[in-house]
Formats: C-alpha cells, sequence, structure tokens
C-alpha cells in the first residue's frame, strides 16, 4: 500500500521569525549587489554616450542604457519589497517579545502575590498593636529609671539668679 500511496511525510516546523527575517535580508543583500552593478555599467555608459557623437552609435549606447536603467528600478523595486517584509517580520518579532516579557512579569507577579498572602497570614495587626504598646510601656519605664538615676544629690533646688551672681555657693 505504502507505493501506491506513498508515505506520510514528516512536517516541518514552520521557520522562526528570525529564520524568516535572516533569509528576507540576505535576499534583500543580494538584489543590492545587483543593483551597485547595474549602477556601475550605467556610469559607463554615461560615458560612452558623452565620448560618442550623436547618431546611431549614441542611439544604440542609450538604449542600452535605458534597458539597464529599467532593470535597476525593478530590482529597487524588488529591494523595497523585501526591506518592508523584513520591517514588518521585525515589527511581529518585538510584539511576540513584548508578549513574552508581559507573561512572565505576570507570572512573577502571581508569585509574588502567593509569598506575600502566605507571609499575611503569619502577621496579625494586633499583634503588631499589643507590641507597639508594649514598646511605648518599656520606654516610659526606661524614661522613669533614667529620671530616677539622674537626680543629683546635695544640691539645693533654690538657688536662684542672685545667689548665683552674688558668688554663695
Amino acid at each position: 500500500m505504502r507505493r501506491v500511496f506513498g508515505v506520510k511525510k514528516d512536517k516541518e516546523p514552520p521557520p522562526s521569525i528570525q529564520d524568516a527575517s535572516d533569509r528576507i535580508t540576505k535576499r534583500g543583500d543580494s538584489v543590492e549587489e545587483k543593483i551597485k552593478k547595474l549602477d556601475a555599467e550605467l556610469s559607463r555608459f554615461k560615458e560612452q554616450i558623452k565620448k560618442t557623437r550623436p547618431g546611431p552609435a549614441q542611439e544604440a549606447v542609450k538604449a542600452r542604457a535605458l534597458r539597464v536603467l529599467k532593470q535597476k528600478r525593478m530590482y529597487e523595486g524588488q529591494r523595497d519589497m523585501l526591506y518592508n517584509q523584513t520591517f514588518n517580520l521585525d515589527q511581529v518579532s518585538f510584539a511576540a517579545e513584548g508578549i513574552k516579557d508581559a507573561q512572565q512579569t505576570m507570572s512573577a507577579l502571581k508569585s509574588a502575590n502567593k509569598d506575600l498572602k502566605g507571609m499575611m497570614k503569619t502577621v496579625k495587626i494586633q499583634d503588631i498593636d499589643n507590641l507597639q504598646d508594649e514598646m511605648l510601656d518599656l520606654m516610659d519605664i526606661s524614661n522613669e529609671i533614667q529620671e530616677s538615676l539622674g537626680r543629683s544629690y546635695n544640691v539645693p533646688d533654690d538657688i536662684d539668679e542672685d545667689d548665683l551672681m552674688g558668688g554663695e555657693l
């Protein structure tokens, strides 16, 4: 049966955007080289036209130059079309990369959200308020201790400015 109907061929994976872009760019470069050759040929024809006298010889050179110019214009049209295709592929590639970046960002945000939810379960607002109240109480006690330790001994409390200026201490 295989001989009659043949064997099913394995499908090739479609070319990547980069592969297609590279192939088209290579073709565009090939067309660009052809355009350069035609430019060189046109410049030779221009020189020949300048050197020949008006008449049938000059008309023949002009006809060949005109043919080369038409060919050059055709290649330029192909080159522009190929470069437009490359541009379109680049735009698609940028869009695809942007979507991949957005997917990664979403995945990272989901993971961070899950982690934060897990952490928030261990932290309770009431515990934080209680801890703050306790710290406030401890600071008050610490200030009282510092005041108590900072008292001076044997210094009368009723010294005024006159005593200080009079020198009676």
